[in-house]
């Protein structure tokens, strides 16, 4: 069997090497499943190297080598053109890529649950910061339509993202059209959000089959169980190519400080006019950011995410530049 790479995303001629060019497509516990030309493969990796390397990630382009006594063995991971990453939710200084070299973010929320406006800026965030283009997908719009809270809450976080409303009920299917026209071959794909949003059901319907497993909700909070268990990449018969991720629960912030200004910039743009360049916006003097709280032209409870957010990156940064000097002290 030949696989056309171009489908996967591949464009031009392969490098140069002895290697086989492969696309990762499934990480697993040291190993994982990439395609080549000749088909899927199952390669080994250290998914715990040194902090120095790279370990690959769902959507890398590596170099496969074959080694006498181990077989496929993944010789080098390509440069990414770009990463959708959070920090390691279990390790305070280290970043997690969830999927390598994509395209376009999509974040997933269902309508049957509240949006709340801290969760939604942490998502844009993480999508922003991987530089892809980014769109809002809210799902389940057979059981509800956007409350006007969750309508304002888009608006004020996220005024220039694209909102697409989409309806896979049994009976009723609404919104998958607008969401296909994002598609086209070779075009990677990431979706984002909560267990339960209705992730894996928005691929099976690209897919037009039950491909990937879903699972119901609780009944109390609507909470999805996590049926996405790893991170896959999947290609779509029509094309195009969709990396559906676990449900994420903590939404961690990894030196995003330029897509922070993006979300954020309205404010950016208004701490240039305060008193002091280290205004924090809370009790200085002269400060235009809490000034216009109290003239009514900015959001109070907005400007309190933004300043918690910025004290985040700015106590991440502190941690991470401790860890290495810690690093080099153990070197010397």
């Amino acid at each position: 069997m030949t696989v056309d790479l171009a489908a996967y995303g591949w464009h031009g001629n392969p490098p140069s090497g002895d290697g086989v060019l492969g696309r990762i497509v499934r990480v697993d516990r040291g190993e994982c499943d990439a395609i080549t030309a000749h088909g899927l493969l199952r390669v080994l990796s250290d998914s715990q190297r040194a902090q120095s390397e790279t370990a690959p990630a769902t959507g890398d382009w590596v170099q496969i080598d074959q080694d006498a006594e181990l077989g496929p063995l993944i010789a080098e991971v390509l440069p990414r053109a770009n990463t959708v990453s959070r920090r390691d939710p279990s390790e305070a200084v280290i970043e997690q890529v969830l999927v390598a070299n994509v395209d376009l973010v999509l974040i997933v929320h269902a309508l049957d649950r509240p949006l709340p406006p801290g969760r939604l800026e942490r998502f844009l965030i993480v999508a922003e910061d991987s530089g892809a283009e980014v769109a809002l997908v809210l799902t389940k719009a057979d059981r509800m339509e956007p409350s006007s809270e969750m309508e304002a809450t888009i608006r004020a976080v996220a005024p220039e993202v694209a909102v697409l409303v989409v309806a896979l009920g049994r009976e009723e299917t609404q919104g998958l059209d607008a969401v296909e026209a994002l598609l086209s071959p070779g075009r990677t794909v990431a979706l984002l959000g909560e267990s339960g949003a209705g992730k894996s059901t928005l691929i099976n319907a690209f897919l037009g089959e039950e491909q990937l497993p879903t699972g119901d909700v609780r009944q109390g909070d609507n909470k999805g169980r996590h049926t996405t268990v790893s991170r896959e990449l999947v290609l779509r018969p029509a094309g195009g190519l969709l990396v559906d991720t676990p449900g994420i629960r903590a939404v961690g912030i990894w030196d995003a400080q330029e897509a922070l200004d993006r979300v954020f910039g309205d404010l950016e743009e208004l701490a240039t006019t305060c008193r002091f360049n280290d205004c924090a916006h809370d009790a200085e003097p002269g400060c235009a950011v809490t000034e216009a709280v109290k003239d009514g032209i900015a959001d109070a409870r907005r400007v309190g995410r933004y300043r918690a957010l910025h004290a985040e990156l700015a106590e991440q940064r502190q941690r991470e530049e401790e860890r290495q000097r810690k690093k080099q002290g153990r070197r010397r």
